[in-house]
């Protein structure tokens, strides 16, 4: 699927969620009662609070290396909850209307992964391992299933609305960009992949180097509650669909690893094939070492990585909002 594909689909989602928007308002123009009542959020609320929001939790990867027992995906069922590492993220809310709110915001990510961590035999003998920080930028647009309390929640005298637990729940979708830089530990040192082109980037026949730069999809669902009249606390669950193979600099297949090593040294051969060498003869190996040529993991043009599903990354956050409280209008004495 094409990013210009994905953009339209993102844009009708849009266009969807705010429909009964823009049908409320014209509605409401119809009968000037009716506007009256429906228009009690604003009333009630006044103009909508800004909110700034910080998140803390933990993030994992969904791409070639480590992972369940099974060929790598990008999908959920792969998870290695073991490889799960820290997660931050820090931004603003607007909401505009009690179903409607857009959130932007930096998102920081550090993931990992590690082929020996999975006892598919392929995956396991391959041997490759990473570790990266995503630094993102993003934009979303949030549709809240569950309205805003108008009041207060706790018991005050003469105070009226809910005085009850509310939990607001919403989904988002948008749109980011963000950085990753992958790398390896090889000779005691955390040696950057980029640099060591270990699918023989930059050679005669081989992929173009790739972009550590990249765009990224956001979606998820989160919910909310307050705990005071400006903090709520909550939790929320987001997963990035990207557009690269590349966060674990695993995507296609095995170069020529003499040719690697001549062009860019020892290290970037060993970070290139770290293969165990020990598949049984079952799955076409000997499980005795590698030898040149045999039709297995680690000859030129064998399956290194899976071009076709690119990697993701997900977290799970605690998040805490503070809405920017109004300022007061007062007279003048004078």
């Amino acid at each position: 699927m094409t990013l210009k594909n994905i953009m339209k689909k993102i844009f009708l989602l849009i266009l969807i969620f705010s429909i009964p928007l823009v049908s409320s308002a014209q509605y409401k123009g119809l009968n000037s009662k009716k506007r009256k009542s429906s228009n009690s959020f604003l009333k009630k609320k006044g103009r909508p609070q800004p909110e700034f929001i910080i998140g803390l939790g933990a993030a994992n990867f969904l791409g070639e290396l480590g992972g369940a027992n099974q060929v790598g995906t990008n999908f959920v069922k792969d998870l290695e909850f073991s490889m799960t590492r820290p997660s931050a993220a820090f931004g603003m809310r607007y909401k505009f209307h009690q179903r409607f709110a857009v959130k932007g915001g930096f998102y920081y990510q550090f993931v990992s992964g590690h082929d020996k961590l999975t006892k598919e035999p392929f995956r396991n003998n391959r041997n490759l391992h990473f570790r990266s920080s995503i630094y993102e930028l993003s934009a979303q647009f949030e549709f809240f299933l569950t309205k805003e309390p108008v009041g207060k929640r706790y018991k005050i005298k003469n105070a009226k609305g809910s005085k009850n637990l509310n939990i607001q729940v919403y989904m988002f979708l948008g749109v980011g960009g963000f950085y990753y830089n992958p790398k390896a530990k090889y000779s005691g040192e955390w040696q950057e992949l980029y640099d060591l082109h270990t699918e023989g980037q930059g050679l005669p026949d081989g992929p173009k180097q790739y972009k550590r730069v990249s765009f990224c999809i956001p979606y998820g669902i989160g919910a909310k509650t307050k705990i005071s009249n400006d903090f709520s606390i909550g939790l929320e669950v987001g997963i990035r669909k990207t557009f690269t193979d590349y966060i674990d600099d695993v995507s296609g297949v095995y170069y020529d690893n003499a040719k690697i090593v001549g062009a860019y040294g020892q290290i970037a051969g060993q970070a290139a094939d770290p293969s165990l060498l020990n598949l049984p003869p079952e799955y076409g190996g000997t499980g005795q070492g590698y030898q040149q040529g045999q039709g297995w993991q680690g000859a030129p043009g064998e399956q290194r990585g899976d071009a076709k599903d690119k990697d993701a990354y997900m977290f799970l956050n605690v998040t805490l909002s503070y809405k920017i409280p109004k300022k007061r209008k007062t007279r003048s004495k004078f």
